[in-house]
């Protein structure tokens, strides 16, 4: 008997019967490719609303009978993650909230939503905390910035066992503060380095003002790196002050921001990581992502056209439910043919900071191998 049979079933034997289930079935119910939503409660509709490209945004579930009992059958390929939130018409007022059922959340810095896991995913342990791996420190500073004319607000990583006396890779940031809040960018430090899956590093961690606008490839946010921010760290951290030893990254306009840094300063940073990179183009015709977008696809049309070689290496990674997965395979070819050091990873996954989380192992340990993956690569 399938769940639904099964929810049907309750539903027919009365309230009690359905509650049962309930508190003796985990929902969403996954089983192989095929996940069960059920919600229960007062509605005249009830939808599910996701972020994967392709499919209507806005998924209608199904009453059963004349019950509070609403369901929705979706096909979820394995290891893959969907964020949602389930919607609620009644009297004429809709309103969206996490799914009661579910006790699965996902944070971004608009708020939370509920998360479901195909058959095979779970969050990768090497992004949780290890009471074995020693913790790095997190200090707050700020830049004076000439290229912008103000004081920009920064956090610094340093490693554990940090000596002044020694030299450091640095790792640039974009939306910094986020990466620790939302991806766990600290813990994931802290462990890689524990484990020798990347070298101790400092990371300068950068959050922009205004950010649509300077990251949507401003050459005043490339100055600001690369005149102001790294000399700056420079004078007061031990920084190995070489290209092969300075990486940049950023996730969507981060991503922009970080190839254009990078594209318009080539050498200085010798490593790129770019997360469900922004990249909008046009062949012919206008694009149709709004304004905001118009210095981004500028931007990545002159790339295009004169890449030249912005940095060594370079890891790509993008959710295959995204809008963007179109422009970010497009741009890999590219990459490829200025000569650089490409890595390009797909997941089942969305635009959102748990899919950028579950990327970094991966991407930090193929910029910075550390001596594990020095031995065993």
């Amino acid at each position: 008997m399938s769940v639904v049979e099964r929810i049907e079933e309750a539903v027919a034997r009365g309230p009690h019967a359905l509650a049962e289930l309930v508190e003796r079935t985990e929902f969403p119910h996954v089983a192989g490719r095929e996940v069960t939503f059920l919600f229960r409660g007062e509605a005249q509709e009830v939808t599910l609303n996701h972020w994967i490209h392709g499919l209507p945004g806005s998924l209608p579930f199904r009453r059963l009978r004349h019950s509070d009992a609403w369901v929705l059958q979706l096909d979820l390929p394995p290891k893959s993650r969907m964020e949602y939130k389930i919607g609620i018409a009644l009297y004429g007022r809709g309103t969206l909230i996490r799914d009661p059922l579910n006790k699965h959340t996902a944070r971004d810095p608009f708020g939370a939503n509920s998360v479901v896991y195909g058959e095979g995913y779970c969050p990768p342990e090497w992004s949780l905390d290890d009471p074995e791996a020693r913790k790095g420190t997190i200090e707050e500073r700020h830049v004076d910035s000439k290229v912008y004319g103000d004081w920009r607000p920064i956090k610094v990583y340093r490693p554990a066992r940090f000596r002044q006396t020694r030299r450091y890779p640095l790792l640039v940031v974009h939306d910094g503060f986020d990466y620790l809040q939302f991806a766990n960018l600290q813990t994931i430090l802290d462990n890689m380095i524990h484990r020798l899956e990347i070298p101790p590093v400092i990371a300068i961690l950068t959050q922009a003002s205004d950010r649509m606008r300077e990251y949507a490839a401003d050459p005043r946010q490339a100055d600001y790196l690369v005149k102001d921010l790294v000399p700056q760290m420079e004078q007061i951290l031990p920084l190995v002050r070489e290209p092969s030893a300075r990486a940049v990254m950023g996730a969507s306009f981060g991503a922009v921001s970080s190839l254009s840094t990078a594209w318009r300063h080539p050498g200085f940073f010798g490593k790129l990581l770019l997360q469900s990179g922004s990249f909008v183009f046009t062949e012919i015709g206008e694009h149709d992502r709004g304004p905001v977008f118009d210095p981004v696809v500028k931007f990545v049309n002159e790339f295009r056209t004169a890449p030249g070689r912005p940095a060594d290496s370079v890891y790509v990674s993008c959710g295959v439910y995204e809008s963007l997965i179109y422009y970010n395979r497009s741009l890999v070819p590219l990459l490829q043919d200025t000569g650089m050091q490409v890595r390009f990873r797909e997941a089942n996954d969305g635009h959102n900071w748990e899919n950028w989380r579950d990327r970094l192992r991966e991407g930090l340990s193929f910029l910075f191998p550390g001596p594990l993956w020095l031995v065993y690569e």
